[in-house]
């Protein structure tokens, strides 16, 4: 009888024990807790890029900055973005540029972007939209550039596409096209430093080749 009330007291320990371990993990998986990042990422040769590309979201919609690392649109600009600001779309330095991609606001008027500068803090969608715009316009600018000295060396860097758009939009397509064709001996430094033979290099090799150049590529605000 005692061997019994013993066996029924242990199942009912055990028993207490499962149910408090089930209900634990019901509480760390529970749906709510869970939070899933989604991404679109542009296909290779699709000549419409979408300005929004590579805004990721949680499902409460904060804006997150995941680390791409492919050679392609949306890791060029990832990466000229984390360089630039660390990605955050609410930054201004010390000079007053502005974003995630620090635009000066010269070059915010040049593309028609007429918004004041809090607007345009607070509104990722557009600043997505003006950094491509300003990609496109200044690779036309630099077409004659990119096909002349695509592949080649020039101070030790191997010049490419996408080093010469990261390098103007360091220092603008005029200091570039000086830079190449003095085969490096016309260079610029930015304010705090920064020379376009650092931007050539690290941003080089990426395929930008869905990037569409336009003389004066428009921009529609919402």
């Amino acid at each position: 009888m005692k061997t019994n009330i013993l066996h029924i007291i242990k199942g009912v320990f055990f028993a207490g024990i499962l149910l408090v371990l089930v209900s634990f993990a019901n509480n760390m998986f529970d749906d709510n807790s869970i939070k899933i990042v989604t991404f679109e990422r542009p296909h290779h040769g699709n000549q419409n890029v979408p300005e929004q590309a590579g805004l990721q979201q949680f499902s409460s919609d904060e804006v997150v900055k995941i680390p791409f690392v492919e050679k392609d649109f949306v890791g060029f600009k990832e990466a000229l973005a984390f360089k630039e600001s660390q990605g955050t779309y609410s930054k201004v330095n010390t000079l007053g540029y502005l974003g995630k991609y620090q635009f000066g606001k010269s070059t915010l008027k040049e593309l028609n972007i007429k918004v004041n500068p809090q607007k345009f803090l607070k509104d990722p969608l557009l600043q997505e939209k003006a950094f491509v715009a300003n990609l496109k316009k200044n690779k036309w600018i630099l077409r004659k550039e990119i096909k002349r000295f695509n592949g080649k060396w020039i101070n030790g860097i191997k010049i490419t596409e996408s080093g010469i758009l990261a390098a103007a939009h360091l220092g603008g397509a005029g200091a570039v096209q000086q830079f190449l064709w003095s085969y490096g001996k016309n260079t610029m430094t930015d304010a705090y430093g920064t020379k376009i033979e650092h931007y050539l290099k690290k941003f080089s090799g990426y395929d930008l080749s869905n990037i569409v150049p336009q003389k004066n590529p428009k921009i529609k605000l919402d």
